[in-house]
């Protein structure tokens, strides 16, 4: 976990010196990517390129990979015996 904190909170730091400029382009980086990666997989799933629902299957593919990288904690409880684990 100490590994991940430092970088997250440089990043976070330097993030609010970045100019509205900056911040765009670097979004606009991050959506070219997904397209480039995400893009011809929706194609082949039937949505035409450029249409709403093409940029929805993008967007949802790459919410779905993001969410399964994501990293969990899992918390474990014994009581009697029993233990209750939830993982979050």
């Amino acid at each position: 976990m100490k590994r991940f904190g430092f970088p997250v909170l440089l990043i976070v730091l330097l993030s609010g010196c970045m100019t509205p400029e900056e911040r765009a382009a670097r979004l606009q980086a991050e959506v070219d990517e997904m397209i480039k990666v995400y893009g011809p997989a929706c194609e082949k799933l039937g949505f035409a390129k450029d249409s709403e629902q093409w940029r929805n299957c993008i967007l949802n593919l790459s919410a779905r990979d993001s969410y399964r990288t994501r990293p969990t904690n899992t918390s474990c409880t014994a009581f009697n015996g029993f233990y209750n684990c939830v993982t979050y």
